[in-house]
C-alpha cells in the first residue's frame, strides 16, 4: 500500500533498537481517514474469504481491527491483555511476549465472542516478531474457528517473522514490509 509507505516515510521515526514511531497517525494518535483507508483495503484483500470475525490484541490494533470490521460488515473483537472484573470466566487464553514492552502478557478472549462457526481475519498494526499473531492463532485454534489469514499494516520484514509463517502456510497481507531501518531511512521491500 503506497499510500502508508507514503505516511511512514513522511510521518514515521525510526528509534533505536529497531522501533518505528508512528504515533502520529497510527497509534497514539491516529488519523481516523487514513485508519478508515487501511480497513478498507483489508477488507479487499479479504473479500472473499467468507470472514465472520475480525481479531486483534488491545490495544494498538483495535482501530485496524474496527475499521476492517467495518469495511466488512463483521464484529471486530480484541483479546485483552488485562483480566478485568466483567470479563466472562469462560475464556480463551495465550501468553504473548511484547519486545516493545519487555513483559509477557496472558491475552484472553471470552469463548462467547469466537466458536467454531466462525471463520476469522487477525488484524494487528505491527508484526515483527509474530508473537502477538502467534498468540491471537492460538485463540483461534482454541475456539475451533477456522483462520482466514492475518492482516497487519507494517512488518519488520528484516526480522523473518512473516517469512518464516508464510514459510509454515499461514497467510500473511502486510499492507508495508520494511526491509531495512537506520537513522538514514527506511527500505521498503519492493
Amino acid at each position: 500500500m503506497k499510500a502508508l509507505e507514503q505516511k511512514i516515510l513522511s510521518e514515521g521515526q525510526v528509534l533505536p533498537g529497531n522501533v518505528l514511531k508512528v504515533g502520529s497517525f497510527l497509534n497514539q494518535q491516529m488519523d481516523s481517514d487514513f485508519i478508515m483507508e487501511i480497513g478498507r483495503e483489508i477488507a479487499r484483500l479479504y473479500a472473499d474469504e467468507g470472514v465472520t470475525k475480525v481479531l486483534t490484541v488491545e490495544s494498538s490494533g483495535i482501530a485496524l481491527a474496527v475499521a476492517a470490521g467495518i469495511a466488512l460488515h463483521v464484529p471486530s473483537v480484541f483479546a485483552k491483555k488485562h483480566k478485568s472484573a466483567n470479563m466472562s470466566k469462560e475464556v480463551y487464553t495465550a501468553s504473548v511476549y511484547s519486545f516493545t514492552h519487555g513483559m509477557e502478557y496472558e491475552i484472553a478472549v471470552a469463548k462467547e465472542y469466537i466458536s467454531e462457526r466462525d471463520r476469522v481475519l487477525i488484524v494487528d498494526d505491527f508484526l515483527a516478531n509474530g508473537n502477538a499473531l502467534r498468540g491471537l492463532m492460538s485463540i483461534v485454534s482454541q475456539s475451533g474457528a477456522s483462520l482466514a489469514g492475518c492482516a497487519v499494516a507494517i512488518e519488520k520484514g528484516f526480522q523473518g517473522a512473516g517469512d518464516a509463517m508464510r514459510a509454515e502456510g499461514i497467510r500473511i497481507d502486510s499492507l508495508a514490509i520494511i526491509d531495512s531501518m537506520t537513522d538514514e531511512g527506511v527500505t521498503f521491500r519492493a
